[in-house]
């Protein structure tokens, strides 16, 4: 083989493996990937079909239920309400009517939450959130 081919062939080899690097790391970008969705998108069936997502909103005020080591409550967007339920330890500024995100998969018309997140701060709140609740009471 003549050092010309043999510059080239590995190049070509660089640069194959260069691509499948890249493509490794696109596809674990596309599986770690998760949706933020409200209720009122879930409600107009927006919301990703068999993967994890999070839900965010409003802790709707008397929705909390304890049923042992699982808690059931409501989370609102002001116009529309989806059930959640978890198992596992709560943040402690989880509170009724004050913001929350989910994530977790949606099974029928519940959400099956394995993380809950709560606002850290009175006057904080993600602009996606922000957003989307503006959003849904304008309606």
């Amino acid at each position: 083989m003549k050092p010309r081919h043999a510059r080239l062939a590995g190049l070509l080899a660089m640069l194959a493996l260069l691509a499948l690097a890249g493509g490794l790391v696109l596809k674990a970008f596309r599986q770690n990937l998760v949706f933020f969705v409200t209720p009122s998108e879930i409600a107009r069936g927006e919301a990703p079909a068999g993967t994890r997502f999070r839900l965010g909103g409003l802790v709707q005020a008397g929705s909390v239920q304890r049923d042992g080591s699982e808690l059931r409550f409501t989370v609102t967007d002001g116009a529309q309400a989806i059930n959640v339920s978890y198992r596992g330890q709560l943040p402690d500024l989880f509170r009724e009517g004050k913001g929350v995100v989910a994530q977790g998969k949606l099974a029928g018309l519940n959400f099956i939450a394995d993380e809950v997140l709560a606002k850290h701060d009175e006057n904080y709140m993600p602009p996606e959130a922000a957003a989307a609740l503006k959003q849904a009471s304008a309606r």
